[in-house]
């Protein structure tokens, strides 16, 4: 399917592994012109020179640092697509997480996000397209224990973004959240060793057993992911705007 976006410029946030590569990957099969960032310069040139996109390191949590890399982003081209991710803040009881704890994770999983796109809005605005994912979590929709922090910004950040939609809209630019559930990546990995450490299982054991909570009986893959980015970018998802989208097999269990 054309998703009708080639040669369109996209930023990706976290774009260099875990959802945040598989949307860059996804987008870049779609024929747009990619930009990954991450906090790891290296790292970011190899994966970009790996895709044959272009790269631009950078630490969203720092104000500075989010006005350089929209800067160094748009030397590709004006940013149509921007797709906000994260490192997701620690687990715990909310009662464990420090005042300054709180403060990093908003700034690092809320406010860089509606900066990111406060700033890409001008050029949407003037060029009537644009589109905007937010990665979040299906936490967001169905809390767990010892996620509070995690939920607690995400939340904000959904609230806010679903105002902008609807400021937007008319101008030809949506704004849509994406909540993955337990997908197969390196921080999924890290959840199921602590696990398996814990209560001294194999890792495997682990593995098969989250894979088992999901009503798919498997965990998700990255390419489950970032199709679905995809087509939230595309001119074909033109009416959808102020929405959730959960990516998850099936694992929340609310209503809508």
């Amino acid at each position: 399917m054309d998703l009708g976006i080639s040669g369109r410029t996209a930023l990706i946030l976290g774009g260099t592994q875990g959802l945040g590569l598989s949307c860059a990957q996804s987008l870049a099969s779609a024929g747009v012109n990619v930009v990954i960032n991450g906090r790891d310069a290296e790292r970011a040139t190899q994966v970009a020179e790996s895709l044959g996109v272009k790269s631009v390191s950078g630490d969203v949590s720092r104000p500075a640092e989010r006005r350089r890399i929209i800067e160094e982003a748009r030397a590709v081209g004006p940013i149509s697509i921007l797709v906000t991710n994260a490192g997701g803040p620690p687990p715990g009881p909310v009662e464990s997480h420090a005042h300054d704890t709180w403060l990093n994770a908003l700034e690092t999983n809320m406010l860089a996000a509606l900066d990111f796109a406060v700033q890409c809005l001008p050029s949407m605005k003037e060029e009537g397209f644009g589109r905007i994912v937010n990665v979040t979590s299906f936490t967001v929709r169905e809390p767990y224990p010892n996620m509070g922090l995690a939920t607690g910004v995400r939340a904000g950040l959904t609230g806010a973004m679903a105002s902008l939609a609807r400021e937007v809209a008319a101008s030809g630019v949506t704004v849509n959240n994406l909540l993955p559930g337990l997908m197969d990546t390196g921080a999924l990995h890290r959840v199921y060793t602590a696990q398996a450490a814990k209560e001294g299982i194999s890792e495997e054991a682990a593995k098969i057993r989250m894979a088992e909570s999901v009503p798919m009986r498997r965990l998700g893959l990255p390419e489950d992911f970032g199709n679905v980015c995809a087509f939230l970018c595309s001119r074909h998802a033109a009416y959808m705007t102020g929405q959730s989208i959960t990516v998850d097999g099936g694992l929340s269990r609310s209503l809508l």
